[in-house]
């Protein structure tokens, strides 16, 4: 008989001493970045962390059914606030993102980033195994996408945009529809890009230019990419050591607390502790496809491979921003960049995988 209640003893311990372990050496950046200093960043970066971990346990306790009936109206809810954050949406940072409720500011986008693989899993796994290679298999679907991506774009925000719209391609993909409507998809988009290109920001279009050539503003537009770059290459093997960082101390890297925080750590860490950061990160999204791979039921199979790849594009995004390899588009390095957003999504991606994942422990016990 064992003396750790069942709820205890269901929890994936692995998983979240992982998390803990990124989420803990995240708040040892923050708090190097601040000069040796719990505020204004690690102290609330660690509160929200518990937080949305006990949020996430909660999550975890709900039926993977429950989650499955409930995906529709969660989804309607969130399409309809991100109307609202048109109408009604607070301006900060030359953006319309957030309703001000008086006593809490939401971001709705954010929450559209899990539940939009919830939506169209749920569709799928609805849907007959024989309508998959039809036309009814693909229009709804890509209803269900474009309607909150475009919304989440004219707010502006790209990089949001891009999460919701790869989560739910992604759903699309695992579902089995045929490769050559990706291919032709990626046809379309070759052609539509440079169309859209027109209709972006200046400062987005700023952006995919200097992402091409960073060297040709080091001073503007390029700056932020060049010194993530100086901050990254001065690391070396080891870092400098902790606390010993100059480009963020000396404020020479921007957002060296948020989206370029990577390069905050590795220069102070060096390869070595960007290694083991991503290895970190590799065996969180590892797990995840293990949950994927025993998951009995198409919901909960497509669910969890959508959320998984979900945390991995996050992660892929940010490394390949800060390193130059993709435009600067405001993706956020999850449970290390400051900022509640990013984090509040991994969790609520982690909540529902802790849900399948003790579904299907029992269905191996008891099956």
């Amino acid at each position: 008989m064992s003396f750790v209640p069942a709820p205890i003893a269901e929890l994936p311990w692995k998983m979240l001493l992982l998390i803990c372990a990124i989420a803990g050496f995240g708040m040892l950046i923050l708090y190097s970045a601040a000069g040796g200093s719990l505020t204004p960043w690690a102290l609330p970066q660690g509160i929200r962390f518990v937080a949305f971990l006990g949020m996430a346990i909660v999550i975890s306790r709900f039926d993977p059914e429950w989650i499955k009936q409930a995906t529709i109206p969660l989804y309607a809810i969130i399409l309809l606030l991100l109307v609202l954050v048109e109408m009604l949406g607070f301006v900060g940072g030359g953006a319309q993102r957030w309703l001000d409720l008086g006593f809490i500011r939401i971001q709705p986008s954010e929450w559209m980033k899990p539940v939009i693989v919830l939506a169209t899993a749920r569709f799928y796994a609805a849907l007959p195994a024989a309508e998959t290679r039809r036309w009814s298999a693909i229009w709804p679907a890509a209803l269900l996408i474009v309607f909150p991506a475009a919304l989440v774009l004219v707010q502006p925000d790209l990089g949001t945009a891009s999460m919701i719209a790869l989560g739910g391609i992604t759903v699309m993909f695992l579902a089995g529809l045929p490769l050559r409507l990706f291919f032709g998809g990626l046809a379309l988009l070759a052609v539509v890009v440079p169309v859209g290109y027109s209709f972006l920001h200046d400062y987005q279009q700023k952006r995919v230019l200097i992402f091409l050539s960073p060297e040709s503003d080091p001073l503007g537009a390029g700056y932020h990419i060049s010194q993530s770059k100086i901050a990254i290459g001065s690391g070396g093997l080891f870092g400098k050591g902790f606390l010993n960082g100059t480009q963020s101390h000396l404020d020479y890297l921007p957002e060296g607390h948020t989206d370029f925080i990577f390069a905050t750590m590795a220069e102070e860490w060096g390869l070595a502790g960007g290694l083991l950061l991503i290895l970190a990160f590799m065996l969180v999204i590892k797990w995840g496809i293990g949950v994927a791979l025993d998951s009995k039921d198409r919901f909960s199979r497509l669910t969890a491979a959508g959320l998984t790849t979900t945390i991995f594009f996050y992660v892929a995004i940010n490394l390949m921003m800060v390193m130059g390899l993709a435009p600067v588009v405001g993706i956020p390095l999850p449970l290390v960049s400051y900022g509640g957003s990013a984090m509040l999504t991994i969790m609520l991606c982690l909540g529902v995988l802790m849900s399948i994942d003790r579904h299907n422990r029992r269905d191996r016990r008891y099956g």
